[in-house]
């Protein structure tokens, strides 16, 4: 049976799989729009939605330029916590990460490693806070715990893709050079590693600004135990003065992060 022969009886194969996979995500997509309720929807619900684009529009000025208390002094505690979330979580990501690439340690230490960093990785940032909050109490040091925890699971698992991606050759030649450990540490693994290692911790302080963000909410510092604050209080102008300063913070944030993760990755 020549090629052509063997597209022609595979072709049909292909068109059932997608027609399959088709219905599956139409079946899918329809279960999912069972869960929308319009009904709730109701006069004062559509009232706080227009409120809300009014604050954004009308902003508390006072607010949103108080250096003292206001939303700068907010946004500055916010990145705070994500800075030094971040870097507790990647330095105690570091050890980890060795301990679960499976070409520096036997697969039976590896397995057991990752799946620690899979356990951890599982739990929501969230659940986390509201743990540190039951232990240390609100404020933002049980932000910075959760930080760190959360960081420590995801730049894990994205260090041990680095690590076994190593150049062992280099590692090797260095060896038979006589070289010692701490030689092949600083002259053969290091300069490898550290470009990317800092991209992969700005792309996770990126995240962790957000998430800061979200878990002020539940009284982990930041900026959005104030923020809850106002929208139970109906202060409209104070939440638009919020989102606004939030908003340019992590626009400013991302922008700044892609330019130097770029120019890492690039050398």
């Amino acid at each position: 049976m020549n090629h052509i022969d063997k597209q022609y009886y595979l072709e049909p194969n292909r068109r059932l799989s997608q027609l399959i996979t088709g219905l599956i995500l139409v079946v899918l997509f329809g279960w999912s729009l069972s869960a929308i309720q319009f009904d709730q929807l109701t006069a004062n619900g559509l009232t706080i939605a227009k409120n809300i684009l009014l604050g954004l529009v009308q902003p508390d000025v006072e607010l949103l330029f108080n250096f003292t208390n206001g939303v700068p002094y907010l946004l500055i505690e916010t990145i705070a916590i994500a800075f030094l979330g971040t870097i507790v979580g990647a330095v105690l990501a570091i050890p980890l990460a060795f301990l679960s690439a499976s070409n520096i340690v036997p697969k039976p230490v590896a397995i057991i490693i990752r799946l620690l960093l899979v356990f951890i990785r599982t739990i929501p940032a969230i659940v986390y806070g509201l743990m540190f909050i039951r232990v240390t109490g609100p404020g933002p040091f049980a932000g910075v715990l959760t930080m760190s925890l959360t960081s420590i699971g995801m730049l894990a698992k994205l260090y041990v893709d680095v690590i076994e991606d190593l150049d062992t050759s280099i590692l090797e030649s260095m060896e038979s050079l006589g070289c010692s450990v701490m030689e092949k540490i600083r002259f053969g693994i290091l300069p490898q590693l550290s470009a990317l290692f800092l991209s992969i911790i700005i792309y996770r302080f990126d995240m962790n600004l957000r998430d800061a963000a979200v878990l002020g909410l539940v009284g982990a510092g930041g900026i959005g135990a104030p923020l809850i604050f106002a929208m139970n209080s109906y202060r409209w102008s104070e939440v638009g003065s919020i989102l606004i300063g939030l908003v340019v913070l992590i626009l400013i944030v991302e922008y700044v992060s892609n330019k130097i993760r770029t120019k890492l990755v690039r050398g």
